[in-house]
């Protein structure tokens, strides 16, 4: 039997997606993996983002912030997990799983939203203050409007990110799809394994295609065209 055909049985066995006996199913799983990201990605948002937005408007210690939280990206978050769930303690391996993720999707959405802000076309921007706007209004009404398009690249590859590192969840004992390959390593259960990389995968491409609608809902069509007009140039 090939592992295409292994990985066909383990989901289509019935008992994969019920919970019994204590051990959990697909769905479960499912839930509990799309709660550690959506907690780190929103908690990322809400710090990155307007911090991103500021430093992208006023042009202050920009350098200086990107190059420092870019320098997050070179820590292991395995390792990072590890050592908080050592000083912080098993009881709060929700917590420290979350503190982890959270590190890996911050650079990516300072990042997005920086660049964004910061590439407005000038002229819309001058255009703006000449017209009495206040530096609020002019950021509000004009850049972050104009930035969307790489806000929602920067929010789309940090969410795929972070679900492709929640898998690290089950190490310390918590639930989601990595409990199947962490569990199906420890067993030699190749087939759980592969069924549960196969799960992240399909999970991934179903945030990446709903974040693609939200974007293309959001984003106003003349910044959908310019955007691939700047994409075919590069």
């Amino acid at each position: 039997m090939s592992i295409f055909d292994q990985i066909s049985a383990w989901l289509s066995d019935p008992d994969h997606w019920k919970t019994t006996l204590g051990i959990a199913g697909i769905p479960q799983r499912l839930a509990e993996h799309v709660q550690y990201t959506v907690l780190a990605v929103v908690i990322a948002a809400v710090i990155a983002i307007p911090l991103g937005a500021y430093i992208g408007h006023t042009g202050r210690g920009g350098t200086l912030v990107v190059g420092i939280v870019n320098s997050f990206r070179a820590l292991p978050e395995l390792g990072l997990l590890i050592l908080l769930v050592l000083v912080m303690g098993l009881a709060l391996a929700l917590e420290a799983v979350t503190i982890a993720l959270v590190l890996l999707a911050i650079p990516v959405l300072l990042a997005g939203t920086y660049a964004g802000v910061r590439n407005v076309d000038r002229a819309a921007v001058d255009a703006a203050r000449g017209m009495g706007m206040s530096e609020w209004q002019v950021l509000v009404k004009v850049e972050l409007p104009n930035a969307l398009p790489l806000i929602f690249g920067a929010l789309r590859s940090a969410t795929l990110q972070v679900i492709a590192t929640a898998t690290i969840a089950a190490v310390v004992s918590l639930g989601g799809f990595g409990r199947y390959v962490i569990d199906g390593n420890s067993q030699r259960e190749f087939d759980q394994m592969a069924a549960g990389a196969v799960l992240i995968a399909a999970l991934a491409i179903v945030a990446e295609l709903l974040l693609a609608g939200v974007q293309w809902l959001v984003v106003s069509p003349g910044l959908r065209k310019n955007s691939r007009g700047r994409a075919r140039v590069r």
